[in-house]
């Protein structure tokens, strides 16, 4: 089976099959094993005429039944909350009548009072039944421009001063494992058992809210997310004394967090701003592959983009320090 890389540096198979052409895409290039498995599971999936459903919401509800157990918690609790809040009229569309007009008007009604990013994610909700249950069909749907967001990035004495109000509470074992590169699911997933005697820190977890509002563990977000990385000592020997890592909510680090920027008087941030400075300060010393395995990205677009804003500002400070000396050379 052929393996083509895609120009976003994805890599896709496709396979005819009854006359139909399915595809599959995959973030990273698969071992052809991979890629047969997937296809497989694909065909797998496609259901017989007799079982296509007649309506749009007859279609969600027979996409969640087959793909339930495949789509990872939070996905599915996506999914789900994107059903809800599609209209009633495109829901009692037949599906086989749809069209890519009645597509773009639902999403263009979607847009109005939803971020670009939330409704691409409806936009790629649609098209997911669509493909399942008519994959012939090909719809090209103009979505609203993107919002250029710069990550905020703390800066060092930010994060030393947040890292001093945490000192002696719960929270502080959490901060200093973001600050190491943890996304907030995978510091709730961990365990003692995750922490080896030489202070290596398995992360092959993570803690996320599925459709039914329950906190589920499922595996870590992508493949390179799996990891090991090695923790300060002074952090692992907190860990063993304290016999875990985080007991309580996810929520109650945020509001933490927050409570102890107002009272310091600085910028607030969530906590995977915390992530971002650890890419920034690992990228100034470290090679963008393993700065890339020690935070678990699997593409560099994401993590490039945390540290080029942070390298811009650094120039930005370099350009200003030059000017400065240039003029003060002229007085």
């Amino acid at each position: 089976m052929k393996i083509e890389k895609l120009p976003s540096g994805s890599y896709r198979i496709r396979k005819m099959y009854k006359g139909q052409m399915y595809t599959v895409v995959f973030d990273e290039k698969p071992t052809q094993k991979e890629a047969l498995q997937a296809m497989s599971e694909k065909l797998d999936s496609v259901p017989s005429a007799s079982a296509i459903p007649t309506t749009f919401q007859s279609a969600c509800d027979e996409f969640f039944r087959i793909k339930g157990n495949v789509l990872s918690p939070s996905t599915k609790n996506g999914y789900m909350s994107i059903f809800r809040n599609l209209s009633d009229e495109f829901k009692s569309l037949r599906l086989s009548d749809i069209k890519q007009t009645d597509i773009q008007k639902e999403i263009n009604d979607y847009s109005v009072s939803r971020s670009p990013k939330t409704t691409a994610n409806a936009n790629g909700f649609i098209l997911s039944v669509m493909e399942t249950f008519r994959p012939d069909a090909v719809f090209h749907i103009t979505l609203p421009q993107k919002e250029k967001k710069e990550p905020y990035i703390p800066t060092s004495g930010e994060v030393k001063l947040i890292l001093e109000k945490a000192t002696g509470t719960k929270y502080y074992i959490p901060l200093l494992l973001a600050c190491c590169g943890l996304r907030r699911s995978e510091i709730l997933a961990l365990e003692l058992s995750d922490l080896s005697d030489d202070n290596i820190l398995t992360i092959n977890k993570a803690m996320v809210v599925g459709s039914d509002k329950q906190w589920h563990i499922k595996s870590t977000k992508t493949t390179n997310s799996s990891r090991k990385i090695i923790i300060p000592e002074f952090v692992a020997d907190m860990i063993r004394a304290q016999g875990y890592i985080y007991k309580g909510s996810a929520n109650q680090i945020y509001e933490n967090l927050q409570k102890y920027q107002n009272e310091l008087g600085i910028q607030n941030f969530k906590l995977h701003a915390l992530r971002h400075y650890f890419a920034t300060m690992m990228s100034q010393t470290m090679s963008e592959e393993d700065v890339m395995k020690m935070g678990g990205w699997s593409t560099p677009h994401v993590m490039k983009a945390v540290y080029r804003h942070s390298t811009i500002d650094r120039d930005k400070e370099k350009q200003k320090n030059a000017m400065n000396g240039l003029f003060k050379n002229l007085s």
